[in-house]
């Protein structure tokens, strides 16, 4: 940490433009550094580059990760994303060629890395309403190739990843709470209001194991899930595991598998708003043959949600499903962002699809075995988008084993393990 009166300078004028104290945000960085390394399959070593993912409203976390990464004799390099301006410049004001423009030096940046940590704090969401989502998808095809050299580094193991929220205005306002009490719920949701953040993330780490293990023990073939709105059938896939706090998310209290993007039949409903490039999306329901959506409908948001499922090939389909105990999350109101809604817990707990890209993690075989023609085979979704999509009705979901034994794994909101 920086010495003397210095330090005492800097900390005080950083205190005044932070919700968090020092300390909370000391605890906040030391979980973010444990949650990268269990992402990891070696520890770090002295002198390894971990990058700083931020946006400028989450400068504080930023400067307080740096000074903990200095500390343990890593090198930091902080890179701040665009801002609100740079956004609306970069998809309502470019040519193709600066859309798709990619800066120099990023995929050696890239290899180099041995961890990334994403620091979400959005200054507005809605700067992009009025940007074409065929655009965006254009955009995001043209990272492509950088995102696939970090893909390639994460299932290798030699990539640690994690990804968080600091609380901002903009945030608050589109959950409809004020600045303080959004930040309230969000410390107690990532337990920073705890004595030992990090002993409650290990405990919430070593349950996720035990419920892991116990559904992979189940052979599950297929899951069925019904709700009040929801009938659905999911197909698990050959090779399949339901995988849960792996450090890639904080929080990150759900259960989550890669469905056979082919086997996915019936109805889902998301209660919950969705926020996407500053669209509310509200009251979604979605119609799957097949594996394809065939007919969606929202209360609120339905034509861009309809554009978003054209985005690319696998934008139609399910990458992700996923099952939050409410035992083990402390996200009970809704937050505008899918990093805590997703993690929702409240009385029913919650299960959520995502349309789009599967998690390599799902994965039960070497990671660095999984490669897209395996994908293809055994029905890991391929897309460039991954949107969560969050019911939190109260519901049943049961397994169909292989040896045909019917198994209820889940309901009123809690594992049945």
């Amino acid at each position: 940490m920086l010495p003397g009166p210095v330090a005492s300078k800097l900390l005080s004028m950083t205190e005044k433009t932070t919700l968090f104290t020092r300390q909370e945000l000391e605890d906040y960085a030391e979980v973010l550094l444990w949650a990268v390394e269990q992402s990891r399959a070696k520890p770090f070593k002295n002198g390894d580059i971990v990058l700083i993912n931020f946006d400028h409203d989450g400068l504080a976390l930023c400067e307080s990760l740096y000074s903990l990464l200095t500390d343990k004799h890593l090198r930091p390099v902080p890179l701040m994303r665009p801002t609100p301006i740079m956004e609306v410049e970069k998809y309502l004001n470019s040519s193709f060629a600066q859309l798709t423009f990619q800066p120099p030096g990023f995929e050696e940046l890239y290899a180099q890395a041995s961890a990334g940590i994403n620091i979400l704090a959005p200054e507005a969401l809605d700067h992009l309403l009025a940007a074409d989502p065929l655009v965006m998808a254009e955009a995001r095809k043209a990272e492509a190739v950088p995102k696939a050299v970090l893909e390639r580094r994460k299932k290798s193991g030699a990539l640690g990843w994690t990804t968080c929220i600091y609380p901002t205005k903009a945030l608050a306002d589109a959950a409809g709470l004020d600045l303080e009490e959004y930040a309230r719920q969000f410390k107690r949701a990532c337990w920073l209001n705890m004595p030992s953040p990090i002993k409650e993330w290990k405990r919430i780490r070593k349950r996720h194991q035990e419920l892991s293990d116990w559904l992979y023990s189940l052979n599950i073939k297929s899951l069925r899930v019904e709700s009040e709105n929801i009938d659905l059938r999911l197909v698990l896939g050959e090779h399949r595991r339901f995988v849960g706090f792996t450090g890639s998310n904080v929080p990150g209290c759900e259960m989550y598998v890669a469905p056979d993007c082919r086997g996915v039949d019936g109805v889902f409903f998301a209660n919950q708003p969705s926020v996407r490039s500053g669209h509310l999306v509200h009251g979604t329901t979605l119609e799957f043959h097949d594996g394809i959506t065939t007919r969606v409908t929202a209360l609120m948001g339905e034509t861009f949600l309809q554009r978003e499922l054209y985005a690319d090939a696998g934008a139609r389909r399910v990458g992700e499903f996923s099952l939050t105990d409410k035992r083990l999350s402390r996200v009970d109101t809704f937050m505008a962002h899918t990093l805590l809604d997703e993690n929702f817990g409240g009385e029913h707990g919650n299960c959520h699809i995502a349309l789009g890209g599967a998690t390599a993690e799902c994965f039960d075989g070497p990671p660095e075995a999984l490669t897209p023609e395996l994908e293809a085979t055994l029905g890991f979704n391929s897309s460039n988008i991954h949107w969560d999509l969050v019911n939190t009705e109260s519901k049943r979901v049961t397994a169909a084993t292989r040896t045909g034994e019917p198994v209820l794994i889940y309901e009123n909101g809690e594992f049945r393990y």
